[in-house]
């Protein structure tokens, strides 16, 4: 027996501002009339049961509307009181259906992927079930069609011919130079997130390499009540669960794991050029959708969901469209002094970043939702930026807390502080401050590396303590690099070159700032 098992809690924060926190992409019709998440239902192959449906509590009613909508049946709607990714969610499923049926063998989809084999998949399926009936963990690769940047990958022992390899490692997103290799190789698949298993064989492996989210999940799951249609966990252990995907916690480390090949069509949805690339172009190999006048308009996506739009004389000859925001402090010219002394050091650094940000009503147009979005996404989103720039790493791990009741100010919140780890070790604290005197520095920035430390102040004057062969550099005025950043755009869109901000940067730092402004909403 299959039962599908369909995780519909995620937030799909890259296709933000048309995915929102509480209407995410699975939700939306991007593709076709349906939602991505009634699309995942629609092709489940006729072989498997019922779904069981698992989602965050805010979405239990569009989950109920769009399952109606399709008249589906279910076996199970399960109501997440926090999201704790995918690991704790499988976790509960499997015990779910283990109390219901006789070890069944689970096929784990995301509500948000677009798959338009259905064929190829259910073949893929059929195959993987039967090596799930081994005690296999089974999760489907997806053949790379380019070095896409966009998708991890999973490297398999392909040395022998056979639906099935076993799965040597797995890589988070790369970069270009190292997508290439992997593309070149032939022995990696992008990691598609669709899991085939038994029941028992999962809660096994995680006893294994996370007992920890196991026990919590068996305590929840404990307290679990039906309500109406909807099965709710015990509150207060769900909050308590560690926070890990089932790549990480399980997939990761098993001895067991094994790649079954899928050579059909699939695509996460996970970015605005994924999106276009799912559509239908017009002759000029545009995407406009909406109320929207295009002139002299190639190779571009252009979505209106309220107004007119008019675009004119735009062409994106590239392979990703010329998109920018406007992170002017990385175009400081005391910015790229200090990027190049730090880049000198290779040792992770710490950044401490004090904003004296002021006070703003709480009826400014800048907390409002839809037009300001609220002073982290709008403000402190450039700081984040600055610190990752000059670190020349990603963001592996942020936190947020504010001053007081943060919960109860939600949006308007303005005194707050980050924390930021970075892949390369170094870390980041930017304190943001509504409360602090007017009479100290806008803003300070502060990196110390191996008992030297550089000071910058207001972006006027940069200051090295112990710093080898640099002392102090001064403007007479201040420049934030609000120029330098609007002519670096107009060069790359006359001349058609690569965004002045990698597209990845400005993604990972967006996601960021959305996800800790949320986070206090």
């Amino acid at each position: 027996m299959i039962v599908p098992v369909i995780l519909s809690g995620g937030s799909g924060t890259r296709l933000w501002p048309l995915s929102r926190k509480l209407y995410p992409k699975q939700f939306l019709s991007l593709v076709n009339e349906t939602s991505l998440f009634q699309d995942t239902i629609i092709r489940l192959p006729d072989e498997v049961t019922d779904p069981l449906i698992i989602c965050n509590e805010e979405h239990r009613f569009i989950v109920a509307e769009q399952l109606r909508q399709i008249n589906s049946k279910n076996i199970g709607v399960i109501l997440e009181p926090v999201g704790k990714n995918t690991a704790p969610a499988i976790a509960i499923a499997a015990m779910h259906l283990l109390n219901e049926k006789e070890d069944p063998t689970l096929l784990v989809l995301s509500a948000d992927h677009l798959i338009k084999d259905n064929e190829q998949f259910s073949n893929s399926i059929k195959i993987a079930s039967k090596i799930a009936d081994t005690g296999k963990m089974v999760t489907l690769g997806i053949y790379p069609d380019k070095p896409d940047i966009g998708y991890g990958y999973i490297e398999v022992d392909n040395s022998k011919k056979n639906k099935h390899y076993n799965i040597i490692s797995f890589t988070e997103k790369p970069n270009l130079k190292v997508a290439e290799k992997y593309f070149n190789s032939g022995s990696y698949y992008w990691n598609s997130g669709i899991f085939i298993f038994k029941a028992s064989s999962y809660l096994k492996e995680l006893e294994k390499y996370e007992p920890e989210i196991l026990s919590i999940c068996e305590k929840s799951f404990i307290k679990a009540s039906k309500d109406l249609d909807f099965i709710r966990l015990g509150n207060d252990e769900f909050h308590s669960c560690p926070d890990k995907s089932i790549d990480y916690a399980v997939m990761e480390k098993t001895k067991v794991g094994v790649v079954v090949p899928f050579k059909g069509s699939w695509s996460d949805i996970g970015s605005w050029e994924a999106l276009w690339e799912s559509k239908s172009k017009d002759s000029n190999n545009n995407v406009s959708e909406g109320d929207v006048i295009l002139n002299n308009v190639k190779n571009s996506y252009i979505h209106s969901s309220n107004r007119l739009i008019s675009v004119n004389n735009l062409s994106n000859r590239g392979i990703m469209p010329v998109l920018m925001v406007d992170f002017n402090r990385r175009f400081a010219p005391l910015a790229l002094t200090m990027k190049n002394l730090i880049s000198r050091q290779k040792q992770p650094k710490a950044f401490v970043y004090t904003v004296n940000a002021g006070p703003v009503p709480e009826d400014h147009w800048v907390h409002d939702p839809q037009i300001g979005g609220g002073r982290i996404i709008g403000e402190v989103c450039h700081f984040i930026d600055l610190i990752c720039f000059l670190a020349g790493s990603t963001i592996q791990a942020s936190n947020i807390v504010g001053l007081g009741d943060l919960q109860k100010r939600g949006i308007g919140s303005d005194t707050v502080s980050v924390s930021l780890t970075l892949a390369d070790g170094s870390i980041g604290t930017i304190h943001y401050l509504a409360n602090s005197s007017r009479h100290i520095p806008k803003e300070k920035l502060e990196v110390s590396c191996f008992g030297q430390t550089l000071q910058l102040s207001n972006f006027q004057s940069l200051t090295g303590y112990g710093w080898p062969g640099f002392q102090r550099k001064r403007l007479w005025r201040q420049n934030k690099g609000n120029k330098e950043s609007l002519e670096a755009f107009l060069r790359s869109v006359r001349t058609d070159c690569q965004p002045p901000i990698p597209l990845s940067e400005i993604f990972d730092v967006s996601r960021v700032a959305i996800r800790l402004a949320e986070s206090v909403t």
